[in-house]
């Protein structure tokens, strides 16, 4: 985990939640597993719970997927999901962005931080990278509000996250009218019949 990235979720955090802090908030991390660093530190009030998820078990990680396409969660009962260096190595990130906005709660952030940038690192595959207009595309894809967005376009100052750069965005999701709940359940079904293997997944 690059330094830049853990600073981006800190001011994240600090823009976003800072004033709900006593609010009970479900926080889930996908891609949690700690490498050389982990989002979790940002996220340890007492009134908060914090869920870490991701394919394999080991340090940070509360939950192992079968999946990344299935997110064993109910849904509309997450508060905010953040998840940083996991897109790039998703096959298919738009399956796992549809469960991302199906579990979370009306009015719920997403903080996505994927990158722009950076040496390719198969972990087991390496398949994106991400632009702003890639974040536009999947908050349009999925009815959910980009609140904002942004590139690392210069070298961070740290030397190790240097050849790094992350585009961060924060998504709202918006109270559903009966149509798109009905477009999005549609949605959903038929990725079963789009990616091979989906099913077995």
């Amino acid at each position: 985990m690059h330094a830049s990235s853990l600073a981006h979720v800190q001011g994240l955090v600090h823009k976003y939640l800072s004033d709900r802090t006593q609010a009970p908030l479900h926080i889930v991390d996908i891609g949690s597993y700690d490498v050389n660093g982990s989002y979790k530190q940002f996220f340890l009030h007492p009134a908060w719970r914090y869920t870490g998820v991701d394919l394999a078990a080991g340090p940070n990680v509360d939950v192992v997927l079968r999946s990344p396409y299935r997110l064993p969660l109910p849904s509309h009962s997450v508060d905010v999901i953040v998840s940083g260096q996991a897109f790039e190595h998703v096959e298919f990130f738009w399956l796992t962005w549809m469960e991302m906005a199906r579990v979370l709660k009306p009015g719920g952030l997403i903080f996505l931080l994927a990158p722009s940038r950076g040496p390719e690192h198969r972990y087991p595959q390496d398949c994106w990278r991400f632009y702003p207009d890639a974040y536009r595309a999947l908050a349009k894809y999925t009815g959910m509000e980009l609140l904002q967005v942004s590139t690392d376009w210069e070298p961070h100052a740290d030397p190790e996250s240097a050849p790094w750069g992350d585009t961060v965005g924060v998504f709202r999701q918006p109270a559903l009218t009966p149509a798109q709940r009905w477009r999005r359940r549609l949605m959903q079904q038929l990725r079963y019949w789009t990616v091979p293997g989906y099913r077995s997944g």
